[in-house]
């Protein structure tokens, strides 16, 4: 019989409250604790949070330095936050309880090239303390470098690389709409733009992780965002975008080798898009063209991949791991 897997969560958020679902269906694992800063979710049944129908005698608390020294656990799955700057206290704190760390974090998916310091330190601390650190989702973490890479395996030779992401925001969570700028006028979107508030955040990150597992330096990496604008009225519960009004954000991502783009990433997500899809493109030998029809849900996704790499992270060697050398990651029954 499979020993038990013991969970801490870490961020009770909308993919928070969508990993504790999935966990809850899983018969070999038992969620041992949860941690969110918000005082309006502390003292809440974890069960009650996630809209289960049952209580799972785990009650939120915002103390995280003690729930983790007190409860034994393999595994801390961590949904706070998109940027290295504000997850790194947490990481550190979990690392030094001698916890194993599975987290959402875009910008930790691939921080080697873009925040080396910060990287160096939590991977040196996690092999001090016999632990790995992972960070996933399905974007960064799978369709925009992932996915490719494994795709070139099957190539004998590869020339460029180009993966287009674009989706019908109406399906995503309220909280990406409003990440994109869907509904906001030019002005407040290039003012949020100019913030550093409104992107999708890690698509650099995909262009070195690709990059990397290509054996590939980047001597350049561009990520250009504008608004994908309205040309009709849109309409999705009480958000109402007006033709000239901003419906999401479109971002290419390019990386650069020897003066050629060898990477392109395009992103794309926006109210009311009419042809959704995924597509890898590879020139080389052979050239490969592949498209994911109406594309992927990205929360669904997202959910199902963090809760897909825990046997993996647990099982992986300590030090800050990437999607590159962390070990496969499948679907677990």
């Amino acid at each position: 019989m499979k020993r038990e897997i013991r969970v801490i969560q870490y961020g009770i958020g909308p993919i928070g409250q969508r990993i504790t679902a999935q966990l809850n269906e899983k018969t070999n694992v038992q969620i041992v604790g949860a941690i969110d800063s918000d005082p309006q979710k502390t003292g809440v049944d974890l069960g009650e949070l996630a809209g289960l129908n049952t209580s799972l005698g785990v009650k939120v608390t915002d103390d995280s330095a003690g729930l983790l020294s007190d409860i034994e656990a393999d595994v801390v799955v961590l949904t706070t936050t998109s940027t290295m700057k504000n997850i790194e206290p947490q990481i550190m704190e979990i690392v030094a309880s001698g916890k194993n760390l599975i987290s959402s974090c875009e910008e930790l998916v691939y921080p080697w090239k873009t925040q080396p310091e910060i990287a160096k330190k939590i991977d040196l601390a996690a092999v001090d303390h016999r632990v790995s650190v992972l960070s996933t989702g399905v974007n960064p973490g799978f369709l925009m470098d992932f996915f490719p890479l494994a795709m070139t395996g099957i190539c004998q030779e590869v020339r460029r690389i180009h993966v287009e992401r674009i989706q019908d925001a109406r399906q995503r969570r309220i909280p990406f709409q409003k990440k994109i700028g869907a509904g906001l006028p030019l002005e407040h979107f290039n003012q949020r733009l100019e913030e550093g508030v409104l992107r999708h955040v890690g698509l650099v990150e995909s262009l070195h992780l690709l990059a990397a597992g290509m054996g590939w330096s980047l001597e350049r990496a561009e990520d250009i965002i504008s608004p994908v604008i309205a040309s009709k009225p849109l309409e999705i519960g009480d958000l109402s975008i007006e033709p000239g009004m901003a419906a999401g954000v479109r971002q290419i991502g390019r990386g650069f080798v020897k003066g050629e783009e060898v990477i392109t990433l395009h992103f794309e997500a926006s109210i009311g898009e009419p042809a959704p899809r995924d597509r890898i493109v590879i020139k080389g030998r052979p050239d490969l063209d592949v498209t994911v029809k109406d594309g992927v849900n990205g929360d669904i996704a997202t959910t199902a991949i963090i809760v897909n790499a825990i046997p993996t992270v647990i099982n992986a060697a300590p030090g800050l791991r990437t999607m590159i050398d962390a070990g496969l990651i499948s679907f677990w029954a």
